[in-house]
């Protein structure tokens, strides 16, 4: 029939929780806990398309889903502000003050009872602030040269070698004496004992001239 809905046979019919993939991809909604996942959860099936930003977290609403802690859902409630994925409207206050919360993936829809300043301090896709896992152009391999390439390792330094400098030396100018050759011995000859002559037979005892044989 004309004007008739076409309905959806591919899965159960009725209403479902709307979460991006843009979230669920992200590096903030995979640094969560899994209580903070759970809950996001739970606010995620009270959106209905125009009270984004009157999502309850109190334990009267949370209580007959199975929540059964105040400061579990604490913790999770601040874990999920502090990662973007949530934004408060209405700070909730004891005993009876809920608070209103608003998904940070939606438009926050405006309403006259939110506090003052919470409707312009929301920014949508808060939860992108996180830095990526993986770079977009994919994984890279570390870099081990730097940036300007392997250069060789200088021995010297920038200024150029430095001339070895030695304190002055102690030898004289003549010389060391250790490094000069000994003098020979003098010879020196005994008194009253004449001159040797060889010859065959032995050595004599040379004459005086004018002596005869």
């Amino acid at each position: 029939m004309a004007g008739r809905k076409r309905v959806d046979e591919s899965r159960i019919p009725g209403g479902f929780v709307a979460l991006p993939w843009d979230v669920l991809d992200s590096p903030g909604y995979a640094q969560l806990s899994h209580t903070a996942k759970a809950l996001l959860l739970e606010v995620a099936r009270q959106y209905v398309r125009d009270n984004n930003g009157r999502l309850l977290l109190s334990m009267a609403r949370l209580k007959p889903r199975g929540w059964t802690s105040n400061d579990v859902i604490t913790r999770a409630k601040r874990e999920l502000l502090a990662a973007g994925f949530l934004h408060e409207t209405v700070k909730g206050m004891r005993p009876n003050k809920a608070g209103w919360y608003a998904l940070t993936w939606f438009t926050l829809d405006r309403h006259s009872d939110y506090d003052p300043g919470a409707a312009a301090t929301f920014q949508r896709g808060a939860y992108r602030k996180n830095t990526p896992l993986t770079p977009s152009g994919g994984a890279g391999k570390a870099a081990i040269a730097p940036s300007g390439g392997v250069g060789g390792v200088s021995v010297a330094p920038s200024g150029g070698a430095i001339d070895a400098v030695f304190p002055a030396l102690s030898t004289p100018s003549h010389g060391d004496h250790l490094d000069m050759p000994s003098p020979a011995p003098k010879r020196r000859g005994v008194k009253g004992v004449g001159k040797l002559a060889v010859g065959v037979g032995g050595p004599k005892k040379r004459h005086q001239s004018g002596e005869g044989i």
